[in-house]
């Protein structure tokens, strides 16, 4: 027979469990987004074909236009190396359980980037709900994670401090 103070623990293990899978699942998302540029030798090009499908696009808002125009457009060599270590980047950082909510918000930051240039993918949705749950759920994410592995047995950390770990 099980106790309440059994089940009141289970409850919280569980629930960190399925955020920090949701974390991994996010991160090896990304981290497959970047290996596949990589792997098809995304770069300079690729680049300035999202600036110029932008540019040209009725769906891709005015401010986005401008973006991919006067940013985008003038560094394409620099975006086609840095989308795919951005990516790779929030891969391994998301798997790995480091500063968890800010990489959170910069994956749903990014998802929402290429939505603006009318970049479409199936997984993006997906990508964005396990964005959304982890940002949501950060201190639950992070439990089981290599900052709380570092962070374990050390002076505790502020609880505001705590939810951007």
């Amino acid at each position: 027979m099980t106790t309440g103070a059994t089940r009141s623990g289970a409850l919280p293990r569980a629930a960190a469990i399925v955020a920090a899978l949701a974390r991994v699942a996010l991160g090896a998302l990304w981290i497959v987004e970047g290996a596949v540029k990589y792997h098809a030798g995304f770069g300079r090009a690729d680049i300035l074909l999202v600036a110029q499908s932008a540019a040209q696009n009725s769906r891709v808002p005015g401010f986005y236009r401008f973006f991919a125009e006067h940013v985008l457009g003038t560094a394409p060599a620099a975006f086609g190396i840095g989308v795919p270590a951005l990516e790779l980047g929030l891969g391994i950082a998301l798997v790995l359980g480091v500063l968890t909510l800010p990489l959170a918000l910069a994956a749903i930051g990014q998802l929402c980037n290429y939505w603006l240039a009318d970049q479409l993918i199936a997984q993006y949705p997906i990508m964005l709900a396990l964005a959304a749950a982890v940002a949501v759920f950060a201190p639950t994410a992070s439990r089981y994670s290599l900052t709380s592995a570092v962070l374990r047995g050390r002076r505790p950390v502020a609880a505001p401090l705590r939810r951007w770990l």
